[in-house]
């Protein structure tokens, strides 16, 4: 008696099956199904892709006045196979008007371009993506969002200690707060917080540290002394200096989204589409990185919490695999914010674990490459188990 069963993802299944190992390519462009999401398409440009959509056998789904060129753009939405928009590619390729041959080398590179799996740091060490890796944060500040990050500088060493031994990857050093509403810090205030904790830190243990700060003379001094990574809120646009100090030292560089500053961020933030808008921001900046040779060190963070609404944050993390777009590693720091608190009905920062670890899940099952979180062995916990959760996927 034969038995029906609809699967989720059919291409696990082959070698259940039992498929010639020559086959499998040639069923992962079939059976992988895609939409892609092309923004502000000019309507003639979005008729021809809809067109040829249809003509390999699948579709495009563009606005209802496109056909009839009431509107000057349309956004299309690809629906298909790989092998769909493989012959979409194949055919845009070779149409050089309306813009078409461009769309179709953006589309094979979104589709094709290996994303960056290695980020080799001055220090030597290696940044490796096979798995998601956790960043632990070391606030050395008075005035951090969740007290129990703060860490006194005499006690920095057992606090560490404890993160290195529960698995740590990255320990990430902050010396100034970067809550909503908070007030900005002189460089010799956070020079003097950070540089000695660093420099204890990589006396003492074998870890990849990061300097959270977007001063140039900061990060200078941090990455002199033993740092690796620069994890810049202003993606190197507050400080002028940091461009130069980047490409002279090369260290890993987190760039993340923030609309307005720390002290203002949280003022009514508004989006007409927070999505397309931070899309259109690591445009830019990964352009700049480019520029610098040092696209293939960069790590983007969308800022969850910097200037984000409620459900921003939300719209965010349930499309985060759409960063994959970039090609480069993807940051989330979402570890007890304001936002799980009220999703909670407003628990405090000591109440927001089982919420942030929700969130840790989540990310981990979208294969987001690394977590900067407070709580090292939680998560890390989670993290385990959903890679043998996935690991057939």
């Amino acid at each position: 008696m034969s038995i029906v069963s609809k699967v989720e993802n059919p291409l696990r299944f082959l070698q259940k099956v039992g498929v010639d190992p020559a086959s499998v390519p040639i069923f992962t462009r079939k059976g992988s199904f895609i939409s892609l999401l092309i923004y502000d398409v000019p309507v003639i440009t979005a008729n021809v892709i809809k067109q040829e959509m249809l003509a390999a056998g699948a579709d495009a789904a563009v606005h209802k006045h496109a056909i009839t060129h009431k509107v000057e753009k349309t956004d299309v939405l690809t629906m298909g196979t790989l092998a769909h928009h493989q012959k979409l590619i194949e055919k845009l390729l070779k149409m050089n008007y309306w813009g078409l041959s461009e769309i179709a080398r953006q589309i094979q590179e979104c589709l094709f371009k290996e994303k960056v799996k290695e980020i080799e740091l001055p220090s030597g060490k290696k940044l490796s993506f096979h798995r998601t890796l956790v960043m632990g944060i070391v606030n050395v500040t008075p005035d951090s969002f969740y007290e129990k990050s703060r860490v006194d500088r005499n006690k920095v060493l057992d606090f560490v200690s404890k993160m290195v031994k529960e698995g740590a990857d990255i320990i990430d050093v902050g010396a100034e707060s970067t809550r909503p509403g908070s007030e900005r810090v002189t460089e010799e205030e956070e020079l003097e917080r950070a540089i000695p904790v660093i420099e204890q830190i990589k006396k003492n243990f074998d870890v990849i540290i990061s300097i959270d700060t977007y001063k140039a003379s900061v990060a200078e001094e941090a990455l002199k002394v033993g740092a690796d990574i620069v994890n810049d809120i202003s993606a190197l646009r507050f400080d002028e200096r940091m461009v130069q100090v980047v490409s002279q030292y090369k260290p890993a560089v987190v760039l993340m989204h923030m609309k307005g500053e720390p002290k203002t961020m949280q003022q009514n933030p508004y989006y007409e589409d927070v999505i397309k808008e931070l899309f259109e921001f690591f445009e830019q900046r990964l352009q700049l990185m480019e520029k610098l040779n040092l696209k293939d060190k960069t790590i983007i963070d969308p800022g969850i919490g910097f200037g984000k609404r409620v459900q921003d944050n939300i719209e965010i993390l349930q499309r985060i695999e759409e960063f994959n777009t970039f090609k480069v590693p993807i940051l989330i720091g979402a570890s007890r914010k304001s936002f799980i608190g009220n999703l909670l009905n407003g628990v405090p920062p000591e109440e927001r674990l089982f919420g942030t670890l929700a969130v840790t899940a989540h990310c981990a099952a979208k294969k987001v490459d690394i977590l900067r979180v407070h709580d090292v062995s939680p998560n890390l916990h989670v993290l385990k188990i959903i890679s043998y959760l996935c690991q057939l996927e």
